[in-house]
């Protein structure tokens, strides 16, 4: 329950943020422009809250906090009075409409440089790209325990995320990824990983797993919580050892010590099990008894039990003074742009599933678990958000900023107004592309919340 409470809360203050952003553009544009502003609102629906300004704006708060929108004077509308044609918006020259149309997402362009400009002022703290252990395709390809991933494919890399998303993008294009890493001896090389040997109908959201590669933040750690009285451990292991090799096979994660344990009750015998114990290495014969593993089933058993759910310490932070973080906020949201466009291009070219697409629920989940990483997380999520509203209510589809920027070009190129019967249909043209898009997004969101 705390959870979706919290998935909402957030959910309300980072769409409210990003609209009054967004909003408060084309009004301030608008404003400059001598049009009359009749509603500034955030959100939509009947009013909770409003005032009136000097100019005789209404500035309401409603009540879904789903969008926002300025109503401003237009002839096609409403009946204007001859006094004010001149404030009214449709009898502004192009131009004007133009800025005014495009002063939202420019304004959401701008939040998200600002957004990552505070993030890196105070600093983002991640994981760094260093591989914990390799199999499959990865370990064929050269790569090993230990590797901390620099660039794929030229592009520079300082956290697991960042080369998870470049691998990702190789492997949707089929192509094989020229991967440079420094290896435990410090040594950098460059090595080939076949992403191209992937199975069709792979999972977009696990490539690198997929390909055999497993960060080393995502390996707990094979210690020792609880000891079962009378099982092969008893007397022998102790709560707080850490395990470092069962039958001279090492262990580098708590998940390789139930198959490194069949393994040795198959073989028959005793076996040695070396563990880390305050600071001192012991090598312990134990001979793993017969029992019921936790799915019911015939299972060799040592009896103990793993510390889980600790986090592992952040070993990568991005952090920049003052000056140096803004042209690395503006180098993170091209960086962060082109990701997002390659992405629709390769959804639009089927390259890319559609279940990339997502909406609020997804939204709200994201900004609660956000939330609770901290406040360079949430900065950077909002930021994320924010550029992303730019880009879609860039697109050319009627209704969103992008299609009436397209009737203004169209205006421009031809010297006079589309035609009122052409704009209707773009009008419902875009509000059947538009009620597709949030469908699709809200099927995705609905599947994502059922077990698999």
């Amino acid at each position: 329950m705390a959870d979706f409470l919290g998935s909402v809360w957030w959910m309300i203050v980072s769409l409210g943020l990003l609209v009054t952003f967004h909003e408060f553009g084309h009004y301030w544009v608008a404003r400059r422009c001598g049009v009359k502003v009749l509603r500034f609102s955030v959100g939509f629906g009947k009013p909770l809250w409003s005032r009136y300004n000097k100019d005789g704006t209404e500035f309401a708060i409603a009540a879904i906090p789903l969008g926002g929108y300025v109503k401003m004077l237009d002839e096609r509308e409403v009946e204007v009075p001859a006094g004010e044609r001149a404030v009214a918006f449709n009898n502004k020259t192009v131009w004007q409409r133009i800025a005014i149309v495009a002063a939202g997402p420019a304004a959401n362009l701008l939040l998200c440089i600002a957004l990552l400009w505070v993030m890196f002022v105070i600093g983002r703290q991640d994981y760094s790209a260093t591989l914990g252990r390799t199999t499959g395709i990865a370990a064929s390809a050269g790569f090993a325990s230990g590797d901390r991933v620099l660039e794929v494919d030229g592009r520079k890399v300082d956290t697991w995320a960042e080369a998870s998303m470049a691998l990702t993008t190789a492997a949707m294009d089929r192509q094989d990824a020229h991967v440079r890493v420094r290896d435990v001896l410090d040594n950098e090389r460059t090595r080939v990983l076949p992403l191209s040997q992937l199975p069709a109908g792979f999972d977009e959201r696990q490539v690198p797993a997929q390909a055999g590669l497993v960060w080393q933040f995502w390996l707990q750690p094979a210690r020792v919580d609880s000891v079962v009285t009378g099982s092969a451990a008893a007397n022998l292991l102790q709560s707080g050892d850490l395990i470092l090799a069962v039958d001279g096979q090492r262990v580098d994660s708590m998940d390789q010590v139930t198959p490194l344990v069949q393994a040795l009750g198959k073989r028959g015998g005793p076996g040695m099990v070396e563990v880390e114990r305050n600071g001192e290495r012991l090598a312990l014969e134990l001979t793993p008894k017969p029992g019921q593993g936790a799915d019911g089933k015939p299972q060799w058993l040592l009896g103990v039990g793993f510390q889980q759910g600790q986090a592992p310490a952040y070993d990568a932070r991005q952090q920049y003074g003052v000056l140096a973080a803004l042209p690395a906020a503006v180098r993170e949201t091209g960086k962060l742009a082109s990701d997002s466009l390659g992405m629709m291009r390769r959804m639009l070219t089927g390259h890319a599933s559609l279940k990339n697409v997502s909406g609020p629920i997804t939204i709200a989940r994201v900004a609660n678990a956000s939330a609770e990483r901290g406040a360079d997380w949430f900065l950077y999520f909002l930021a994320l958000l924010s550029l992303s509203l730019c880009i879609i209510n860039l697109l050319p589809i009627p209704v969103l900023d992008g299609g009436h920027l397209l009737y203004y070009l169209i205006e421009l190129v031809k010297g006079s107004p589309l035609s009122e019967r052409a704009m209707a249909t773009g009008q419902f043209i875009g509000l059947a592309l538009l009620a597709g898009l949030m469908g699709l997004a809200f099927y995705n969101d609905i599947l994502s919340l059922v077990p698999r």
